[in-house]
């Protein structure tokens, strides 16, 4: 036979009431001889409301209109799911209790006084009415029973928290059983009563520990645990969107899970069944043909390190510390001791290897009271300086990673801190049990969301790691990053296991968040549509305060004012990707200034297309260098204008006129100057020297200028262009002596004993930059190892599309860390 325990939201509504009948009429029709035993909550909220009821009477509050309303409620279901000729003995019962509750609630009012044996009188109503009027309507179905189990579960007199005289109530609950085997037995849950049969509670989850305790006595195939969600998941499902349903648990990680926070069960529901290894199923009433999760004595082998992660959502911790505790046997007794007899529940301790301090965790409501009992017993250390006073620190949350195989899987703590360290969340303190089934957290209550995100991402890498990005500009680069967002996302699931998500976007006129992420089929529309004008330091701020796990600052503009937020944001441990390179070739103080707020934060500081778009050039020389390989020189042509224009420039082609061909092309600024001057080439050595371990400024780097004086001395863009005609003879000798010695001619930037330059030289046939075409970039890595033949990387080196793909590479390899 089977116990159903239907919880406070199953019985919470006609409709609810309805498909739990329908789960109870298939289950009875299956079950043959062996009926099964129905526990039934109070309708959902009903209990609360009666506390609240007795509370306000106690107070001196009328309470006649919400007891009104109380009433009407459970009639309502009945008048809904009974024939009207069946409804009379329901509602005349339901009418009674109601009647007793005023009378109970009118003393409270009266003496203004609320006992403990008082409270669980008037909470028992709650459980008697729901369990006595769905037995009424199932029995128009099959043959039905009420039982309120105060009559078969025996307690002792601690009212609110009662302890079960399991022998007693397990012989009673056989022999009511027994009598009853024809009938569907509907029993309530949470209440029992004393010796002297004054109703007492079983405290928090008390239906699922009648449900135990039944189960128990009669000895169940199984217990199933009716709620409203699909099992026990791996996380709090309300802050950890990803969460999923686990097919099964063993007994001690459902404990240590339910334990911290998750609410689906109760740990005390678990002893009787686990003393008596009767399985446990978590179940959905309003998804009833889902598996659920089974809770039983051995599981199949898992592949996960952990089975879930649970957490506390507001605790306090104490600290008591103080010379006087080192070496001094018993004082950890007297405190808990202490702690105990006062009923001030202590959730997690920590105690420090040399004694001096125990940290330990309670809720918020016992803070204070704890505080002033330790002081109290104390007094004495404390006068004496043996003992400081006791530090408190509020608004804390636990997070616990559960399972099993944690004791068989080294690095399950090490991939938790760096799960929680990348994400900036401060570990207060630490727990775990020398059986390793938890390991347990104190971190902010601020920053619990995005700690379980973050760690749940870590663990459960069958899931896609999810990158938060907030993106600034959406000019050609950033307009084409979404498009390859946007047709690449299956892909970067399947392939990379990472899903990004655009939360936030701005411009210079528009700015838009979306914590679900913005629609990259949509943005423009949304950016457009959205009330929020730019304001840079308010986006950044916002992106703060969101404070999602995984998130990428993404800086496509050209712009110097992001750059002074950088420093900010990596301190927030938010990765920065950026093709902005005001940032890297500013100061040298400043260029160091972000690695070391990086390195520091955890976090990554990743710039690939400033030097190359999309060429890997920022990482193969990280990548040679790591390997212990030694640079030796550089040599490169990073400008895209410039190879063009030294490729097109030979034959009968004048130098005006492959200026004038580039820019019609696309492949200068307005004025070709800001291309020609080499500044922009400048920026980008500088950046490669500085990461080949050379503190340079950019007054470091020689710049030998291709253009005649008269040329940059030009007042506009037309005089600029009637220069270059009036230099013809200039270039044209250059070009000319360049062909006589079959050479061509390219601007070469070098970095080499740590001095930089950027010069128009003549190369031959033997060098390896003589080959280039288009306005392709290329680079020569010559080093230790790459001697003889140095390491060349060759192609695009500007463009939306390969400027995007590097910024996106970039973005993936933020995912991959």
């Amino acid at each position: 036979m089977k116990i159903l325990k239907f919880g406070g939201t199953s019985v919470g509504s006609v409709q609810s009431i309805q498909t739990l009948l329908n789960i109870l009429k298939e289950e009875v029709k299956q079950s043959g001889s062996d009926k099964p035993v129905v526990v039934l909550s109070a309708m959902s909220g009903v209990t609360n409301t009666l506390i609240a009821l007795a509370e306000d009477a106690a107070s001196g509050n009328d309470f006649a209109q919400q007891l009104s309303e109380l009433e009407k409620r459970h009639i309502g279901v009945v008048k809904a799911l009974l024939e009207i000729k069946n409804q009379n003995p329901a509602v005349t019962g339901l009418l009674i209790n109601f009647k007793v509750l005023e009378e109970l609630l009118q003393g409270v009012l009266t003496l203004r006084e609320l006992t403990a044996k008082t409270r669980d009188l008037i909470v028992s109503y709650g459980e008697r009415c729901s369990a006595f009027m769905i037995s009424k309507i199932a029995a128009q179905y099959f043959p039905a029973a009420f039982v309120d189990t105060s009559t078969v579960i025996k307690t002792d007199s601690s009212f609110g928290q009662a302890k079960v005289n399991t022998e007693l109530s397990e012989q009673l609950i056989r022999g009511l059983y027994q009598e009853n085997k024809d009938k569907t037995l509907f029993v309530t849950g949470f209440i029992a009563s004393n010796n002297e049969g004054q109703i007492t509670t079983l405290g928090r989850g008390g239906s699922d520990y009648t449900a135990a305790i039944f189960g128990a006595a009669l000895n169940a195939a199984e217990i199933q645990i009716w709620t409203d969600v699909n099992g026990m998941m791996t996380a709090d499902p309300r802050m950890v969107k990803k969460a999923f349903s686990l097919p099964e648990l063993t007994y001690t990680e459902a404990m240590e899970l339910s334990y911290f926070g998750a609410k689906v069960i109760y740990p005390p529901t678990m002893i009787p069944a686990f003393l008596k290894k009767i399985p446990i199923v978590i179940k959905n009433t309003f998804e009833p043909d889902f598996a659920g999760t089974v809770i039983k004595h051995h599981c199949a082998p898992s592949n996960l390190a952990i089975k879930g992660i649970s957490s506390i959502n507001n605790i306090s911790i104490l600290n008591v510390e103080g010379s006087g505790m080192v070496g001094k046997s018993g004082f950890s007794g007297r405190l808990f001791s202490l702690l105990a007899r006062e009923q001030i529940n202590v959730i997690l301790i920590t105690q420090s290897s040399s004694e001096h301090s125990i940290t330990f965790a309670v809720s918020p409501g016992d803070t204070e009271r704890a505080r002033r009992v330790i002081e109290h017993e104390f007094e004495l250390e404390l006068l004496a300086k043996k003992l400081e006073h006791v530090e408190i620190e509020k608004d804390l949350a636990i997070l616990a990673v559960v399972g099993e195989n944690m004791k068989e899987t080294p690095g399950v703590s090490g991939k938790l801190f760096h799960a929680l360290g990348r994400n900036g969340v401060n570990v207060r303190a630490i727990a775990q049990g020398s059986s390793e089934y938890n390991i347990s957290v104190i971190v902010s209550a601020n920053d619990l969301a995005k700690a379980l995100n973050a760690v749940h991402d870590a663990f459960f890498v069958q899931l896609t790691k999810t990158l938060h990005a907030f993106c600034l500009g959406t000019g050609n680069i950033g307009k084409t990053l979404f498009n390859q967002l946007n047709g690449h996302t299956e892909f970067l699931q399947e392939n990379n296991g990472i899903q990004v998500k655009i939360v936030g976007i701005s411009n210079t006129r528009k700015m838009l968040f979306n914590t679900d992420g913005v629609s990259l089929a949509k943005w423009e529309e949304e950016l457009n549509q959205s009330p929020e004008k730019a304001d840079l330091p308010a986006f950044i701020n916002k992106m703060k305060s969101m404070n999602l796990p995984n998130c990428v600052f993404i800086d496509n503009t050209a712009s110097a004012k992001p750059i002074e937020f950088y420093e900010d944001v990596l301190k927030s441990t938010i990765s920065i990707v950026t093709c902005n390179k005001i940032g890297n070739s500013g100061s040298y103080q400043q260029y160091k200034t972000f690695r070391d707020a990086a390195r520091q934060h955890g976090v990554d500081f990743f710039y690939e297309t400033n030097v190359g778009a999309g060429l890997p050039i920022i990482r193969t020389l990280k990548d040679l260098m790591n390997s212990g390989d030694r640079v030796q020189k550089i040599e490169a042509i990073l400008s895209g204008t410039i190879s063009f224009l030294f490729n097109n420039f030979k034959g009968d082609a004048n130098f005006h006129d492959t200026v004038k061909l580039a820019q019609d092309k696309g492949y200068t600024e307005p004025d070709p100057r800001d291309d020609l001057r080499g500044t922009d080439f400048m920026r980008k050595m500088l950046i490669l020297a500085r990461d080949a371990g050379y503190a340079l400024e950019s007054s470091d780097v020689i710049i030998e200028s291709m253009l005649p004086q008269s040329s940059l001395d030009a007042a506009t863009v037309e005089d600029f262009y009637q220069t270059l005609k009036d230099e013809d003879a200039f270039f044209a000798e250059i070009k000319n002596r360049a062909e006589a010695e079959n050479k061509v001619l390219r601007y070469i930037g070098k970095l080499e004993d740590g001095k930089a330059s950027i010069t128009l030289q003549m190369v031959d046939e033997n060098h390896p930059f003589y080959m280039l075409s288009g306005s392709d970039n290329i680079i020569s890595f010559t080093t230790d190892r790459y001697k003889e033949r140095p390491l060349v990387v060759k192609g695009p080196g500007a463009g939306a599309e390969v400027t995007a793909a590097g910024v996106f590479a970039d973005l993936i390899n933020v995912g991959a860390n």
